[in-house]
């Protein structure tokens, strides 16, 4: 059976409880990226990493550390899936632009990516974490839709398990 962690940099928290939720549906350990190493990554096939989004658009601080573990990795043959936080309403231009900062800086390591989501039901004017139409992972908007973060979270699981 493959091995699957998620990881998660979190400023205030709201992250930091998605990445449990997630952990705990899927039955596997949650870590915050500042214990990130490249053993942690070696040990698992999957990686389901998420950062709030801070700025313009930028990911949670704790990741440009936890980037470069990614980097100095072997993701080929790994599978990563994407989450992130962000607020639609206030910052509609940059809407979970950590997300798509993340994928960026790891998109060409070989590793194959999963769980991208339609734009459908999101009211945002831009992201960078819209690739091909589609946000390249999970958005949640828990500040002004957190009645819609639990159906969010179970539909994106549902889609992602198979592959895990």
């Amino acid at each position: 059976m493959s091995k699957t962690i998620v990881v998660f940099g979190s400023s205030t928290g709201t992250c930091e409880s998605i990445a449990d939720k997630i952990a705990a549906k899927l039955g596997v350990d949650s870590l915050n990226v500042q214990d990130l190493t490249a053993d942690v990554v070696a040990a698992n096939d999957n990686l389901i990493l998420g950062t709030s989004t801070w700025g313009a658009g930028e990911m949670q601080d704790d990741w440009y550390d936890g980037v470069k573990v990614l980097q100095g990795a072997d993701l080929k043959g790994k599978t990563i899936a994407l989450f992130g936080c962000g607020d639609a309403e206030s910052y509609g231009d940059t809407f979970v632009g950590g997300i798509g900062e993340l994928y960026h800086a790891i998109k060409d390591s070989g590793a194959k990516f999963i769980g991208s989501v339609s734009t459908d039901g999101y009211n945002f004017s831009d992201s960078d974490a819209v690739v091909d139409g589609k946000f390249i992972g999970l958005p949640l908007d828990d500040v002004n839709e957190d009645d819609k973060t639990d159906g969010r979270i179970e539909e994106w699981i549902a889609a992602i398990s198979p592959n895990l």
